[in-house]
């Protein structure tokens, strides 16, 4: 094998390097400039123990150029049975997906490829309901380094007050698992109190392209007293034009127009417009696969997620479910459901019931399919709800 790697090594240039249980291949010589950007990477599971990068690389290297691969080793010398390839461009990452994805790389051995996430987000909940964004970036920093944001939502009925959690992004996955690892439920307390941390659910990868069709807002922070009637008629005197319609829930709404480029004036007119007394904050809708979307909604719970699926029966899982077509007759108006976990929503509705302290609706554990992200970045899945579209 090592003569093999070696011959890998001269024929592409790219050095080899093994550390910390993986070896890397990569990054191209003479690579200049910053790394790929997030989305290029992809997961590959299902590998059989015996193959290495001598195989994998002229296989991926069909559909794009790679940046790295990264092959999971385990002491006896055998591979863990899963890899992830990094590509120059996320297109060549999605064109992995969609031509490898199911690849036969042995008889009758099928490996598995899809887009990989690079989670920098971390949950804390149990934060006091007094402290502010400041309050929280102030203490967190004490304790750990690469914060970049903290999103903190108000309650619904007093804007004095947090909900009782937060969301805090890092500069890379690294620092976000090293300040998880720090901060440990049990052995560090802030504020004097416990608080609880954990992997934010990674935002839904959209295609740039699919989001450029879009003609729904997200809009947060309404007071609860606001209907939606005064919502529309604000957004459609902003436009000067109709909407199609609006859809709210407590203090977050959905606002669908008819036209992208009236959706498009409306953020530039509105954003952080005062409304009853309230600063709204506006972002667009990111739409969902409408099949997975609603195995997810029969589960009752996130379809990204679940510990106890492995890749084959989440693989086996989502093809059934399309083969049987049976949401095909689905109303497309359906506006689907959503988390705060994705720090797009407040998602946290006043009426969840709050277990230990934490506002947040902890859901029983189900058997919800699991999208194989970055193994170590995986969420544990509260069954939060996040607010979600289905566009056609």
């Amino acid at each position: 094998m090592t003569h093999k790697l070696l011959d890998l090594m001269q024929k592409t240039g790219y050095p080899i390097a093994q550390q910390n249980g993986q070896r890397k291949f990569g990054p191209p010589p003479n690579w200049t400039g910053p790394p790929p950007p997030k989305g290029c990477e992809v997961f590959v599971g299902k590998l059989p123990r015996e193959i290495f990068e001598d195989e994998l690389v002229p296989i991926f290297s069909k559909v794009g150029k790679i940046y790295e691969m990264r092959l999971m080793m385990d002491f006896s010398g055998s591979n863990r049975g899963y890899a992830f390839v990094t590509y120059c461009t996320k297109s060549e990452a999605s064109t992995a997906v969609k031509q490898l994805n199911g690849y036969e790389i042995r008889a009758r051995r099928h490996i598995g490829v899809v887009k990989s996430v690079d989670n920098c987000r971390l949950f804390v909940g149990g934060i006091p309901k007094t402290k502010t964004k400041s309050d929280i970036l102030d203490e967190l920093s004490k304790r750990v380094s690469g914060i970049v944001d903290v999103i903190l939502y108000n309650n619904c009925y007093d804007k004095r007050l947090n909900r009782g959690f937060a969301f805090v992004e890092f500069t890379c996955h690294r620092a976000a698992a090293m300040a998880r690892r720090t901060l440990i439920p049990g052995c560090v307390k802030l504020w004097d109190q416990e608080v609880m941390v954990d992997w934010a659910e990674p935002e839904p990868d959209i295609d740039d392209d699919q989001m450029k069709r879009v003609k729904v807002l997200y809009a947060r922070n309404f007071q609860i007293s606001t209907t939606p009637e005064t919502i529309q008629t604000i957004f459609e005197s902003a436009v000067n034009g109709k909407i199609e319609r609006v859809k709210k829930i407590y203090d977050y709404a959905f606002i669908h127009f008819y036209e992208r480029e009236h959706a498009e004036l409306a953020m530039a007119k509105l954003q952080n417009a005062d409304i009853d007394g309230s600063v709204i904050e506006i972002r667009w809708a990111k739409p969902v696969d409408r099949e997975l979307y609603r195995i997810q909604k029969l589960s009752r719970g996130n379809a990204k997620f679940n510990n106890s699926l492995d890749l084959s029966q989440t693989l086996l899982l989502y093809k059934q479910h399309l083969d049987k077509k049976e949401y095909a007759n689905s109303p497309k108006e359906d506006e689907g459901i959503g988390s705060a976990c994705a720090g797009e929503s407040s998602c946290c509705s006043p009426m969840d019931s709050k277990i230990s302290g934490y506002p947040y609706n902890m859901a029983p554990e189900q058997n919800y399919t699991f999208a194989p992200a970055k193994l170590d970045a995986v969420c544990k899945g509260y069954g939060y709800e996040i607010q979600i579209i289905i566009l056609d």
